[in-house]
């Protein structure tokens, strides 16, 4: 039975990559949200197996976000995918459990097939 995984980014381009990418590489259902707020709405509804977050969104960060998000579904695991640096004390203190790079894109179908 393929997993469910939840990809949050505000550029569409991003996200269809994203999803395009993990489809050819796993057995996987990709859903998508354009912001922290929908991506909120979106797995609390349909309580995917892996969200993936970009850290600069609009109405609700990827930093908010993931702290929502652990608070309701704390099981689920959350990657932070993005071009910024972010402290490794952020990333501890929000919850997330995987941070890969936009840069280096290519290890994040390793960390998906890791974390699920």
């Amino acid at each position: 039975m393929p997993k469910r995984v939840l990809i949050a980014d505000d550029n569409a381009i991003v996200r269809n990559a994203v999803k395009t990418f993990l489809a050819m590489e796993m057995d996987v259902i990709c859903e998508e949200a354009a912001d922290g707020c929908e991506a909120v709405e979106h797995a609390n509804q349909s309580k995917p197996d892996l969200i993936i977050l970009d850290f600069a969104m609009p109405k609700m960060n990827g930093a908010q976000a993931a702290q929502a998000l652990k608070r309701s579904m704390p099981e689920v695991p959350i990657v932070l995918y993005t071009v910024f640096e972010v402290p490794i004390k952020i990333v501890q203190d929000i919850g997330f459990d995987a941070v890969v790079s936009k840069l280096n894109g290519d290890k994040l179908a390793e960390c998906v097939r890791k974390l699920l």
